[in-house]
């Protein structure tokens, strides 16, 4: 018997079930007035023991045995990776006028300092309930703090997207407020793991320094080196196979630098991401060619991955459900009062402001890659991660409701319909299509 065989064999069980359910509780997430990322990270935490493993435990580990689960890492690992470089290339936002952006700039300062204040803080509190042995209360602090600033950046985009509102001060402000919060999140993911497994001061130091100089080295020769891409593909029209082999080469590289300066593979692909130069075609070209098959495969089976490792139950009937109201209730506060206020303070309606504050809230895939990273690093034991798969499972679910409730259709036409600036001039969206399916 091939054991190879068998592995493979095996690991594509276990992908016929994940494709399976994504695509029944996307589908239902759907009907419901949600995003698919819902129903997908719904079906990832049925698909572990908060459910499959409770009701049909043989069938769970014939389905997910430690060796496949460690094939669906890797798997899920690789579609992160790409996944992020889609998100870094939708960051874009240089044509907003500037009402918007010292809006979104104080929107988004609001959105970081706030929910990482009130995280750390409530991590200093829970520490006794959640935190594993040994772990150092400030790396705990440091890293729930980070977690809450996070933004579904995508997520929120297609909402917007779905709602005809992209092309509004609305839309505009949140998208980079949104873009600054998820950018400033990476950056702590570095310092905290960096502090953790850096040793002494001027290990961290070193650090630290090598990814600024790397993410320097990214947006300047790395823009250049693309911009050469951009100019064959606007040539002739299409992603033609060198341009898209030196596109995959790319991110590969900077996911493994990232990796060895001591960071997370999927900050090297968030990095190439942003090192894309403004162009359009190379942009949805590059969409068309890898967003399908990682939307569609890799990234359910990252939620797959995120369900095996959460078990919402235990923290629902166990004595960390004071640890769970406390954590939800900041990440609410942290996230849609601060930017609600801070909008409300720049002298918008309260409806608008509301708004702003509910998209914001929603944490969707981010955080659960956040999170994952802190956890496969040691640095999140089991209760906080399920507690924090279900702040994202929840304020994702709260996004569009809470933003109906704030801006009925009636109000949503009026803001879509207005003009900030001088010309009637449209702002181009902050966003490129590439990342709005989730």
């Amino acid at each position: 018997m091939d054991p190879v065989g068998e592995l493979t064999s095996h690991v594509f069980v276990a992908l016929i079930a994940i494709i399976l359910a994504a695509a029944a509780c996307g589908r239902i997430a759907n009907a419901a007035g949600q995003p698919r990322v819902v129903g997908e990270m719904v079906a990832g935490v049925l698909l572990g023991p908060s459910l499959l493993g409770e009701l049909a435990p043989a069938a769970s580990a014939f389905l997910f045995p430690r060796e496949v689960v460690s094939v669906l890492y890797v798997l899920s690992t690789i579609g992160l990776v790409f996944f992020m470089f889609l998100v870094g290339a939708g960051i874009h936002g240089d044509v907003l006028d500037r009402r918007s952006v010292r809006e979104a700039m104080v929107v988004g300062g609001t959105g970081v300092g706030v929910p990482f204040v009130l995280g750390a803080g409530t991590a200093l509190l829970v520490a006794g309930q959640v935190a594993e042995p040994g772990t150092s209360r400030l790396h705990l602090s440091l890293l729930l703090g980070g977690a809450l600033t996070v933004t579904a950046f995508p997520t929120l985009a297609r909402i917007l997207e779905d709602r005809r509102m992209q092309f509004s001060r609305l839309g505009a402000v949140t998208l980079l407020a949104g873009s600054v919060d998820d950018i400033a999140a990476w950056i702590m993911l570095v310092l905290v793991i960096a502090l953790a497994f850096g040793g002494s001061a001027a290990q961290v130091a070193v650090a630290l320094v090598g990814t600024a100089v790397f993410t320097a080295a990214m947006l300047t020769l790395g823009r250049r080196l693309m911009a050469r891409v951009a100019r064959v593909v606007e040539r002739e029209g299409e992603l033609t196979p060198g341009a898209l082999a030196t596109t995959l080469l790319f991110v590969a590289a900077s996911a493994w630098a990232t990796h060895e300066l001591g960071v997370h593979f999927v900050f090297g692909g968030f990095v190439a991401g942003l090192a894309l130069p403004a162009s359009p075609l190379l942009r949805e070209r590059l969409r068309s060619r890898l967003m399908d098959m990682n939307a569609g495969l890799l990234l359910p089976v990252f939620f797959a991955h995120t369900g095996l490792n959460t078990d919402i139950d235990a923290v629902l009937r166990g004595s960390v459900l004071g640890a769970v109201v406390a954590i939800v209730a900041a990440a609410f506060a942290g996230k849609y009062l601060s930017c609600l206020l801070a909008m409300r303070l720049q002298g918008n309606g309260w409806r608008i402001s509301s708004a702003v504050g509910a998209l914001m809230n929603a944490r969707g895939l981010m955080i659960l890659i956040f999170i994952g990273i802190g956890r496969r690093q040691g640095l999140l034991g089991q209760d906080l991660y399920s507690i924090l798969v279900l702040v994202a499972v929840v304020t994702t679910i709260a996004a569009i409701p809470l933003y109906r409730l704030s801006l009925p259709g009636h109000l949503e036409d009026a803001e879509r319909d207005r003009r900030e600036g001088g010309g009637g001039r449209e702002p181009r969206p902050a966003y490129d299509d590439a990342t709005v399916g989730r």
